[in-house]
């Protein structure tokens, strides 16, 4: 959860191949908004211009992804060895806009989040569901559950940290399910800004099969 008036641009460049095609992205876009101590406001986008299934690369096929705009609610916390570890719970839930190539109707999106904090590292586990917008407002939409275990791990005293993410959709759909692995590092050049570098490799067919992602991460105090 980001501090009250804290906001938090997180942006990914790169390159990312599908089963067939290469894709540029430019950029993949988190967005969060500090509301309060237990309340956090996110969005979740994408842009990306996506080659042919054969031939040269061309800059006119744009592959944006659908909009995800939702509420972060902090449940519980619960701090022990004098606050230098703790476990948290909340929920992360809202709708997803259809701004993807031939998307219609409102999707929904919700997951339940189990966290451990230990120093500066932590652990995140997220299990939920999903129901996209589809070719169709009243049919044909992917809908499954997801989950994912994320790892930001503090490197000693320096100021790097490496992270790394498991996670894959089972859909209940006619989609082909997705299962994705992500190892990277992270700098924290500044109290208020991160710098990152990311590999994706994907092991199902509904999702991408490898990617690098070079990451920008700003945070701005709008208030106090």
């Amino acid at each position: 959860m980001e501090d009250p008036g804290t906001l938090d641009v997180d942006l990914q460049f790169g390159a990312v191949r599908s089963q067939v095609p290469w894709r540029l992205v430019v950029p993949d876009v988190e967005v969060d908004f500090g509301l309060s101590r237990n309340v956090e406001l996110d969005i979740d986008a994408a842009y990306a211009i996506e080659g042919p299934d054969n031939g040269p690369f061309t800059l006119d096929h744009p592959a944006p992804d659908n909009l995800w705009l939702a509420v972060k609610l902090g449940l519980y916390d619960s701090h022990g060895n004098g606050e230098a570890t703790s476990w948290a719970v909340g929920a992360q839930l809202g709708p997803k806009l259809p701004v993807a190539t031939a998307a219609h109707g409102i999707g929904y999106e919700g997951l339940l989040l189990v966290a451990r904090t230990w120093g500066e590292s932590h652990l995140v586990l997220n299990l939920g569901g999903l129901i996209d917008p589809g070719v169709q407002v009243s049919g044909q939409r992917p809908a499954g559950i997801e989950g994912g275990l994320d790892l930001s791990l503090k490197l000693g005293q320096s100021s790097y940290s490496i992270t790394g993410e498991l996670a894959g959709v089972r859909f209940v759909s006619a989609d082909a399910d997705q299962l994705h692995a992500t190892a990277g590092v992270t700098w924290a050049a500044t109290d208020s800004l991160d710098l990152s570098m990311v590999g994706l490799m994907g092991f199902l067919s509904g999702g991408d099969r490898v990617g690098v992602l070079l990451g920008v991460s700003p945070k701005f105090a709008l208030w106090k």
